[in-house]
């Protein structure tokens, strides 16, 4: 069973690299952050619109490893409808998993695809790259958010 669903995550985290999810522009976003990792190169921006504190919208555009451009991938699908202190709890969960491993919410189901990640401690950053700029977008903070 516990290779069966490893094997699973690898799927979804190759399709979303292979074939992200809302990876483009988006010209009228209220909102946008870029985010870098500059030991491996990873480079996004995301671009939100809101309707008040509530995501209306959300895309990205970028390059980066796949783990990166997964994450990113699967972020933007799961944060539309959500509202800025949901992002933020969001981000905690994701955070403590990919350092962990530890799935602690089931509300955040294939995001669980990134638990792997804890073990390898150089990847982490790639994951959660995306998920620093989500937050620093929907509070405002139009500067380049790094892992650095």
């Amino acid at each position: 069973m516990f290779d069966e669903l490893t094997d699973l995550y690898q799927q979804l985290i190759l399709d979303h690299s292979k074939n992200p999810r809302n990876f483009h522009v988006m010209e009228d976003a209220d909102h946008e952050a870029q985010g870098t990792n500059p030991m491996c190169g990873d480079n996004y921006r995301l671009f939100v619109k809101m309707d008040g504190d509530t995501v209306t919208d959300v895309s990205f555009q970028g390059s980066g490893c796949a783990i990166s451009k997964a994450s990113a991938s699967l972020l933007t699908e799961s944060l539309k409808g959500k509202n800025r202190d949901e992002i933020k709890g969001v981000f905690e969960k994701v955070r403590q998993m990919v350092t962990t491993g530890e799935v602690t919410d089931t509300g955040i189901k294939k995001l669980s695809a990134f638990a792997g990640v804890h073990k390898f401690p150089a990847r982490v950053k790639c994951a959660i790259l995306p998920w620093h700029a989500i937050v620093a977008a929907v509070e405002g903070d139009q500067d380049s958010v790094s892992t650095e």
